[in-house]
This record gives structure tokens, C-alpha cells and sequence, in this order.
């Protein structure tokens, strides 16, 4: 089944007339259109992807034939009462975590003839977690750009560059081989730099020590996400420890990654290892979290994860701990991998992780 005829299957089951979805990402994952401005309308009977002119002729060619394209005069949210009114609907959820207050009040004045309820974001969410095959060959596709990029700037890497000019090359490579976008923004930090989990690439040269690089490609809306962590210079004991301390957490909790895992237990077996090396508390974020057409989706691999929280098949997951030493340096090592629909467990990442000492 589609996306769509999945969305139209749970609208049902919750007694729902139809549901207004206006963010972005989820009107591509329903309607296999990228667009910027428009909503898509879900009835029990049709589906509607309403936009102007400016992208009605790419709706009609490339958008899901389940949906009818319409370009309105009286305003988009006239011609969704209109066919509210049409097909007989009372009750339309709305997407909870994406409409502003602004945006909810016209809506609440506009559609004043319907009942409005939150409920659909939850209810894509929920949808967007298992992913089929396609979408998991699609994810695939991303990552091995990605994987390309990493082998691209190892060969390109001197010590003259900026941080900046490392995140645009990979960037650059990524567009230029295949990818649609970049999945986020790059991360490429060095030496101090790279004591920040979230850090933002300097136009200053690159700094001896690590070199944290936390990256990824689009392709037909789909995310890839992987980290690397290399060596400027030729790293002593400590920091040689720190490294593969990483390196045992993640490859730890990959032996451990399979379905039916529990996502609080993979984070705790990461989470004891660099504890127990001496680094407690320098592992602040969680082990790892989902990837789709958003880059952050359930289900998380937390400890703050809930104890039913497990891995199912159609689950794609990052392994990504970490250590950061505050004004010092950090160290993070990240795969993406699936749950595949046979069980078996798919690691999308090829790039290698023994430890890389350049210049």
C-alpha cells in the first residue's frame, strides 16, 4: 500500500473525517511531490494536493495519481472548506506540531463550520516509522554518497584548509554526486572545536587533533547521517584511549543492535563503556535516534527511552556515541542502520573506522 492509502487506513480507524497536512516534508512523503507552498487535504473518499501556479505543472506530472491537483482563486483555505463541505466532512485533525498560533487561528477562522482537532502529526509520526523496501534502498542510496564524500576527503584533507572549506567540499562532493541536498547542516570541527557535539565549522585553519566531520546526503527526500573522526597530527596515548573507547561503545552496541532490542538497554551498553574507561559524563546526548525523510525521527536510542521501546523491522537507526572533553576535544563514531523486513540487521555504512592520523 502507499503512503497515502496507509495515512487514509489510520484517518479511518480514528473515526476521522479528514486531515489538513501543511509541513512540508510529510505533503512529500503523502503526495511524492517537493513542494514549497500549498497543503495537502485528506478525505476518507479523495486526497488533494492544492497549490498555485507556480508548481501545478510539476504537481500534475510528478505527484501520486491519488490525488487530485488544484490550483484555487478564493485563497487555499476557501477551496478546503469547500471540499470539507463537498465530501461530507465534520471532524479534520490538523498537524499539531507544525501549525504556528497564527497559523491555527486562520484556520480556526476560515474552517469555523468544522470541528478542528491536533492529531494528524502524531499520527504521521507514527506511520513514518517503519520503512519499506523502497525506502530502505532509497536510504541506501543516500548513505553511499555520503561514504563516497568521506573516501573524497581524505584524499583532499591538508593542513592549510579551514574548517568551513572542510564542510563545503563534502557538501560540494555530495550535490555534485548524486545528492539532491545535504541531509543537514555539516558539522567539520577540529582540535577544541571538536569538544562541541553540535559544533559550527570556523573559517580559521584546521587545528591539531581530532577532526569530528557529521554528515549527510539527500536523494528523493530520503536523509543519510554518519561521523567520522580523524587524526591531524599523530595522536598520543590519551587521546589514542579516548578514540577507542568510542570505537568499543559503538561497535558494542551494534553486536547488540537486532530486532526486539530494547533502544534504553543499546544506549546503556554504550553508555557503560565510556563510563567505565573513565570518561563519565563526557557522553551527554543519547546513543542514537532514527533517520528518514526528517533527519531526526523515532524511535530514539536513549536512556530516556521507554522500556517498551524496541526495534522492529522497517526501523532505521543512528549508533553515534561519543566523548567531549569541554575546552579540550571530542570524539564521535556514527553508522546508520536498519532493521531489515527478514529480521536481519542492514548497516547502511560503509566508511572505515579504525583510527586515521593525517599530516
Amino acid at each position: 500500500m502507499s503512503h497515502l492509502s496507509n495515512f487514509r487506513r489510520l484517518l479511518e480507524e480514528s473515526g476521522k473525517d479528514a486531515a489538513i497536512i501543511s509541513e512540508k516534508t510529510n505533503q512529500r512523503y503523502l503526495s511524492g511531490f517537493d513542494f514549497d507552498d500549498g497543503l495537502v487535504l485528506v478525505t476518507r473518499g479523495q486526497s488533494y494536493l492544492i497549490t498555485d501556479f507556480r508548481y501545478v505543472e510539476a504537481a500534475r506530472a510528478e505527484c501520486s495519481r491519488e490525488l487530485t491537483v488544484l490550483t484555487p482563486e478564493g485563497g487555499q483555505l476557501t477551496c478546503i472548506a469547500g471540499l470539507l463541505a463537498e465530501n461530507g466532512c465534520h471532524t479534520v485533525l490538523t498537524e499539531e506540531q507544525a501549525l504556528s498560533c497564527a497559523s491555527f487561528a486562520r484556520y480556526t477562522e476560515m474552517l469555523k463550520d468544522f470541528t478542528l482537532e491536533g492529531g494528524a502529526s502524531a499520527m504521521l509520526t507514527e506511520l513514518r516509522l517503519i520503512k519499506d523496501e523502497e525506502e530502505l534502498e532509497t536510504i541506501a542510496r543516500a548513505q553511499a554518497i555520503t561514504d563516497e564524500a568521506f573516501s573524497h576527503i581524505l584524499t583532499v584533507l591538508h593542513p592549510e584548509m579551514t574548517e568551513i572549506e572542510v564542510a563545503l567540499e563534502l557538501e560540494f562532493f555530495m550535490r555534485r554526486n548524486g545528492a539532491e541536498d545535504i541531509a543537514f547542516p555539516t558539522i567539520a570541527v577540529s582540535g577544541t572545536n571538536s569538544a562541541r557535539p553540535h559544533g559550527v565549522p570556523r573559517r580559521c585553519r584546521l587545528e591539531r587533533g581530532f577532526l569530528t566531520m557529521d554528515f549527510g546526503a539527500k536523494a528523493d527526500g530520503y536523509c543519510s547521517d554518519m561521523t567520522r573522526t580523524v587524526f591531524l597530527g599523530r595522536a598520543d596515548e590519551e587521546e589514542k584511549k579516548l578514540y577507542h573507547t568510542v570505537l568499543k561503545a559503538q561497535t558494542s552496541a551494534l553486536d547488540a543492535l537486532s530486532e526486539g532490542a530494547s533502544c534504553r538497554e543499546l544506549d546503556s551498553i554504550a553508555r557503560n563503556i565510556i563510563d567505565g574507561a573513565g570518561y563519565k559524563g563526557l557522553f551527554g546526548h543519547s546513543l542514537g535516534h532514527g533517520v528518514g525523510m526528517f533527519i531526526h525521527e523515532n524511535p530514539r536510542l536513549s536512556f530516556a527511552a521507554k522500556p517498551e521501546s524496541v526495534l522492529r523491522r522497517g526501523h532505521v537507526v543512528t549508533v553515534e556515541p561519543g566523548i567531549y572533553a569541554e575546552g579540550k576535544y571530542g570524539c564521535r563514531i556514527e553508522d546508520m542502520v536498519a532493521i531489515a523486513h527478514d529480521g536481519s540487521v542492514r548497516n547502511f555504512t560503509k566508511s572505515k573506522k579504525e583510527l586515521i592520523e593525517l599530516f
